[in-house]
């Protein structure tokens, strides 16, 4: 890594603009300084690069909508999103930069110290303006010395390059805590992204309004549009590649660990997208049992299951949640099977209970029920079914709740209220996961020996359609014959 002139950029945004700061130099570089001359040559000899043939990205009018709905919803008031900022990993390097969810969803950019700002009018309505931060200044040498100047990070799109990709007025952001502080009647924001911005807002907001935002904004991504559902499945198309993947592999995982197997699924998230949607869960053995393992760091044997729950991140952010749980060697044992063939009941009832007009929770219960059911009759907890659902004592074994929303977050919507939500009734474009499973702990004594350390979970990406439910995942195989034909066949 190259050494770098300068420390650090601030977290927060200030008032000046950049050609009146001073750079900082690093304290222990290798220069001293920056000569006159040299400053002087830096500043000219460059070609003109203002790109102008660019056209709106392809979420543009779906913004727009998102923000008239908004705007609708909070007459009168200005409205303050912020995309947050760069966060620290260690001394002078940085976590990878995700823009706020929120930001994302009603711009369409994606870069850090980005503030949406949405002015109400006195005819009603709003007048939004996107501030960013334009290109890295070529007089002062921000480009070449600064940590984050063109030359060490890259190109920034100019303000007017901004306007044609977002369809929105832009504005320099080093403006915009003043704009703030100067802000005359009801102000939200989101809070918790921008420290710079919440300082200047100070007394200007409240907890109560800035929460109510919030919640309206994770509700108004319950239901996806078109654009949004062609990413989630562009998601799961290519997570169905990584697993194929990782199926193809596992031969040298079995020679490593499970991080040979995180590995193979990254490489896939980050040649097709942006990313992982989240931590990666490669657990093999008892550490399937174990719900969100994501060390990553333990033996994958033949004759044990791996457990491989990972999403690709499309470019625009939208992630998909897939689970499937593998025999490593290709062909289940018998008590295997027998576990892994229930869950796979459980998800059927699951996913058939997906459907307009049923109650969220629905899925749940239905899936809750078949796998007490098969509790019961394997005889590890005792009868009937009814009083086992109404005390949840098959919860010791399935642990979790049977699914959640999916979109640009894999737990999306997560601060919509629950009468929105968990207690809600679908729709069509909603998306969520059905993902039911039973865990045996190694040291759970309440079970046969020959049960312990064996964990199953089977997870698909369900969008609720006017007539019923499409699985966006159907093309990777679920039923245990299906598994082992497709692992086989990939295996050759």
């Amino acid at each position: 890594m190259a050494d770098q002139q300068t420390p650090e950029t601030p977290d927060e945004h200030t008032d000046e603009h950049a050609d009146e700061q001073p750079i900082k130099q690093r304290k222990n570089g290798l220069y001293p300084g920056v000569s006159d001359e040299l400053a002087e040559n830096m500043r000219t000899g460059w070609a003109d690069t203002e790109l102008r043939d660019l056209t709106p990205v392809p979420q543009a009018a779906r913004t727009a909508e998102r923000r008239a709905r908004l705007s609708a919803r909070f007459p009168g008031e200005r409205l303050v999103i912020p995309a947050g900022n760069l966060k620290t990993r260690s001394n002078d390097t940085e976590y990878p930069f995700r823009a706020s969810v929120e930001y994302a969803y009603l711009t369409g950019n994606q870069t850090e110290d980005g503030v949406l700002v949405m002015e109400p009018r006195d005819g009603g309505g709003h007048d939004a303006v996107l501030y960013l931060l334009p290109r890295s200044d070529r007089e002062n040498g921000e480009f070449w010395l600064d940590g984050q100047g063109e030359l060490w990070v890259g190109r920034r799109h100019s303000l007017a390059e901004a306007e044609r990709l977002y369809g929105l007025p832009c504005a320099d952001v080093r403006t915009v805590a003043d704009t703030l502080r100067e802000a005359r009647g009801d102000v939200r924001t989101v809070r918790g992204y921008d420290a710079g911005v919440e300082a200047a807002l100070r007394d200007k907001t409240t907890a109560e309004r800035d929460e109510a935002l919030r919640v309206f904004l994770s509700e108004m991504r319950l239901v996806k549009d078109d654009f949004e559902i062609g990413e989630l499945q562009k998601a799961v198309d290519s997570t169905v590649r990584g697993f194929e993947d990782v199926v193809r592999e596992l031969d040298r995982a079995e020679a490593t660990s499970e991080r040979y197997i995180e590995g193979t699924f990254f490489r896939r998230a980050r040649v097709e997208g942006n990313d992982i949607g989240y931590g990666s869960i490669c657990a093999a053995g008892p550490h399937a049992t174990t719900l969100h393992w994501v060390r990553n760091d333990g033996p994958v044997r033949s004759g044990e299951l791996l457990l491989l729950d990972a999403g690709v991140e499309t470019h625009t952010l939208y992630t998909a949640d897939v689970t499937r749980t593998l025999p490593v060697g290709g062909r289940f044992t018998d008590l295997q099977r027998k576990i892994y063939d229930a869950v796979y009941e459980a998800q059927e009832a699951g996913i058939a209970a997906v459907k307009p007009g049923a109650k969220y929770l629905d899925f749940h219960h239905a899936a809750q029920r078949v796998l007490t059911e098969r509790l019961v009759a394997w005889g590890l907890v005792e009868g009937p079914v009814e009083r086992v659902l109404e005390l949840g004592l098959q919860r010791r074994w399935t642990l979790h709740g049977t699914g959640h929303m999916l979109g640009m977050d894999v737990h999306d919507c997560a601060v919509a209220r629950r009468e929105t939500y968990a207690e809600g009734t679908l729709e069509p474009g909603m998306c969520l996961t059905v993902e039911p499973g039973l865990y045996f702990q190694p040291d759970d004594l309440t079970v046969p020996e020959e049960y312990r350390g064996i964990g199953v979970r089977i997870e698909d990406d369900i969008l609720v359609t006017e007539d019923g439910n499409r699985n966006l995942s159907a093309a990777l195989p679920r039923r245990s014959d299906e598994v082992e034909e497709w692992m086989a066949r990939l295996r050759g």
